[in-house]
């Protein structure tokens, strides 16, 4: 019988440990220590779309990521943390979600994405049946918003895995999609000016190019956010310009003294950072696509009635 993630989280810990290894290394592993057979192996989700061993395993690690324990440190490869490393010394019988709430950093990404108590830890379970403290509809609004912190996670690690170009493209692309920049041939001319690891450009508010907005974009990885310095300058240019309206993206976060400093500006300066990148790639389609479709019925009530 395959093990649910949360079972799964020490084994994927330990052989993380051992070094950088994938998904599919990981599976053959584990299914080799629980001598599982060759069904086991083979099972599928009920979408089909995924092995159930291959599907676990990545929740399993996604969870231990937001905890810190594991990193990526290439595309499709993961590692222990030296976190992670010092939580196997201390030999624990089991890690899973709970254990897991201890992090700081795993319980404001955990309450962020609807599992807002520990009790409520299982709602989020891919795989697995809920309980009966929520209704199906909450457990339902509970697997969306994990996919969706998955997805967030995914985009930004092809995105800092990519070139500087490659983000280049992807702002053109995004800024389209949101109804700037007129033609997409039109903002991939204006945003052309390749700057310090992004890009900083110009792109029309409206297809008339009435109104014009600065566009600067910086690839940090996450940790390192962007200070004040780094959004004063951008204002600064704004100010030499002449110009009104600015948008800095950064695939990392802004500090506090960052996002305090534009609240009180004469222009106005959006900051979108690695977060609501990706999520206004997910609204608009940028980099994703839809995989899978489930209609939900209710009950036809003016079928029923007599009147």
């Amino acid at each position: 019988m395959i093990p649910d993630y949360q079972t799964l989280m020490l084994p994927v810990l330990r052989l993380a440990a051992e070094g950088e290894t994938r998904v599919a290394e990981v599976a053959e592993r584990i299914a080799d220590d629980l001598g599982l057979t060759l069904e086991e192996r083979d099972e599928l989700l009920p979408s089909g779309r995924q092995r159930l061993l291959h599907n676990r395993i990545h929740w399993a690690k996604f969870y231990m990521s937001k905890a810190g324990l594991i990193a990526s440190p290439a595309r499709g490869r993961f590692v222990a943390t030296k976190k992670g490393k010092a939580l196997l010394s201390a030999a624990p019988e089991r890690i899973d979600v709970a254990l897991l709430m201890h992090e700081p950093e795993f319980r404001e990404f955990y309450r962020n994405e609807g599992g807002a108590t520990e009790e409520k830890s299982i709602a989020v379970r891919p795989s697995e049946a809920t309980p009966a403290a929520t209704t199906p509809e909450e457990q339902i609004d509970a697997a969306h918003a994990a996919l969706a912190a998955a997805l967030r996670d995914d985009l930004l690690e092809r995105i800092l895995s990519n070139s500087p170009t490659f983000f280049e493209q992807l702002i053109v692309d995004l800024l389209v999609a949101m109804g700037y920049g007129g033609s997409h041939k039109d903002a991939a001319a204006q945003l052309g000016r390749t700057g310090d690891g992004g890009v900083d450009g110009i792109v029309n508010e409206d297809r008339l190019g009435l109104d014009r907005i600065y566009v600067q974009a910086k690839r940090y990885v996450p940790g390192n956010p962007v200070g004040r310095p780094d959004v004063n300058g951008f204002v600064g240019s704004l100010v030499g310009l002449g110009a009104t309206k600015g948008v800095f993206v950064t695939t990392s976060t802004f500090s506090q003294p960052a996002r305090d400093y534009v609240k009180h500006l004469a222009q106005r300066v959006i900051l979108i950072d690695g977060r609501e990148l990706a999520d206004l790639m997910i609204e608009h389609g940028v980099g994703v696509r839809g995989y899978r479709t489930v209609e939900f019925k209710r009950l036809d009530e003016d079928f029923f009635s007599d009147d």
